[in-house]
């Protein structure tokens, strides 16, 4: 009765996940942008993180072919469906030091504060550039 029972579980589970050839391709698509990216800044022995250079690349190319984003807008959307799942880990690290957290959590926590604050004023002040240079350009 269980092996009759299985083809079914199967077929159910296979219609639920799918498997669809797009998927695939595109999160091939996507995993080339990401090891290009990291071949670039080990290679150079860049400051940038590899997935952030193929990220940019992926962007650019983009912008160059945008029949592009049809093509990994299936596994995009895959991905940003269970993005949750990726703050998992996060907080596993967080419970695991807990012991370093109590020890200097008052220098975490003022260096939080204080590397929030920086990064606000850096994008307060980068918004007042860029509007004055483009209302120059206006004028």
């Amino acid at each position: 009765m269980a092996c009759a029972a299985q083809p079914r579980i199967w077929i159910a589970f296979r219609a639920k996940i799918g498997t669809d050839p797009h998927m695939i391709r595109a999160i091939c698509i996507l995993l080339l942008f990401q090891l290009a990216g990291e071949s670039l800044s080990r290679g150079f022995d860049l400051f940038v993180p590899g997935p952030v250079i193929g990220l940019a690349a992926l962007f650019i190319a983009l912008l160059i072919f945008p029949k592009l984003a049809e093509v990994i807008r299936v596994a995009a959307n895959g991905l940003l469906a269970h993005l949750s799942l990726l703050f998992v880990p996060a907080g596993v690290g967080v419970i695991a030091h807990l012991g370093t957290f109590g020890t200097n959590g008052i220098g975490l926590i003022v260096a939080l504060i204080v590397s929030t604050a920086l990064a606000i004023l850096a994008a307060v002040l980068t918004f007042v550039l860029f509007a004055r240079l483009m209302g120059q350009r206006h004028e």
